[in-house]
C-alpha cells in the first residue's frame, strides 16, 4: 500500500498539489492555490514562482498560470470551472459515504483510456487508503474506470482499444457487460498491491456518465461478507451525488 512518508514536507506536497491543479484544470490562479491548500496568498504565490522558475508553469498576461513545458497531460475537464463544479457538488454525498463506510472515498473521471482521480476524502484510521487526488490508473483496471467505461457504445470502446487481441477484448466486453448489468465494478489489487475497490458511475440528468465515485479499502479489510454493505451505501451515495448532477453537462 502507498503510506504517507513519516517525514513528510508540507511545502513538498503543497507543491506537488499545484501540480496535479494545473494538470487537472489547464489554468489557476494565486487566489485558487491559496483557497484549494488553505495557504495564504503569499504563500501561494511563492509556490507559483518557483513551479515557473522550473519551467512546470507559465504566467501569461492576466496573472493567470497555465503548464508549462514539463506538464503535458490534457486537463481531465476543459474549464477550471466545471471541475470545481463537479467536485462541490458531489463532495457532500462523498462525505456522507465515507462517515458511513469509514474508508476512502474518490471521484474520478475518464481522459480516454485513463482515469483521474479529481477529489478523496479519507477516514481517519490507523489503516486506510491515502488521498488519491492527482492519481492516473488505467480505466480498464480502475474500479470507477471500468464503470465509466462500462457505459460506452462497442463502436467507442473499440475506438479506445483498437490493439486488444480478439481474446483480450472478449475477456473486456464480458466484464463490462457484468458491471452494467449491475452497475457496480471491483478492483481487487488490479492497480496496487494491498488495495481494493468498488465503483460506480455518476450520471447527471441526461443520462451521461460524467465522472464515478469509488470506496477504496485496504484489501486486509476488503471481507467478502462485507461486500454487500459497500455496495448498498455506494448505491446510496451515487443517488445523492446523482441529484446533485441533474444539471450538470456532459
Amino acid at each position: 500500500m502507498k503510506n504517507r512518508p513519516p517525514y513528510a514536507l508540507g511545502s513538498v506536497d503543497n507543491a506537488l498539489l499545484v501540480l496535479h491543479m494545473l494538470r487537472d484544470r489547464g489554468r489557476v490562479q494565486v487566489t485558487d492555490v491559496a483557497g484549494e491548500l488553505g495557504i495564504a496568498r503569499s504563500t501561494a504565490h511563492r509556490l507559483l514562482a518557483m513551479l515557473v522558475y522550473r519551467d512546470f508553469a507559465v504566467r501569461d498576461e492576466d496573472h493567470t498560470y497555465l503548464p508549462g513545458p514539463f506538464l503535458a497531460s490534457a486537463p481531465a475537464i476543459p474549464g477550471g470551472s466545471a471541475l470545481r463544479e463537479l467536485r462541490a457538488r458531489t463532495r457532500p454525498a462523498m462525505e456522507s459515504l465515507c462517515a458511513r463506510v469509514q474508508e476512502t472515498v474518490n471521484l474520478m473521471v475518464r481522459v480516454g483510456t485513463e482515469v483521474r482521480f479529481l477529489d478523496s476524502v479519507e477516514f481517519p484510521r490507523i489503516q486506510h487508503v491515502t488521498d488519491r487526488r492527482g492519481t492516473i490508473l488505467p480505466a480498464h483496471l480502475a474500479s470507477g474506470g471500468k464503470a465509466l467505461l462500462a457505459t460506452l457504445s462497442p463502436d467507442e470502446l473499440h475506438a479506445l482499444y483498437p490493439d486488444l487481441t480478439d481474446r483480450e477484448r472478449a475477456a473486456l466486453i464480458r466484464e463490462l457487460a457484468e458491471i452494467r448489468t449491475s452497475g457496480i465494478a471491483l478492483n481487487i489489487e488490479g492497480t496496487e498491491r494491498g488495495v481494493s475497490a468498488i465503483g460506480a458511475a455518476l450520471r447527471n440528468g441526461r443520462g451521461s456518465a460524467v465522472a464515478a465515485l469509488s470506496i477504496s479499502v485496504p484489501s486486509a479489510r476488503f471481507a467478502a461478507d462485507e461486500l454487500g454493505t459497500y455496495v448498498d451505501e455506494l448505491r446510496h451515495a451515487v443517488a445523492e451525488a446523482e441529484r446533485a448532477l441533474t444539471h450538470f453537462p456532459g
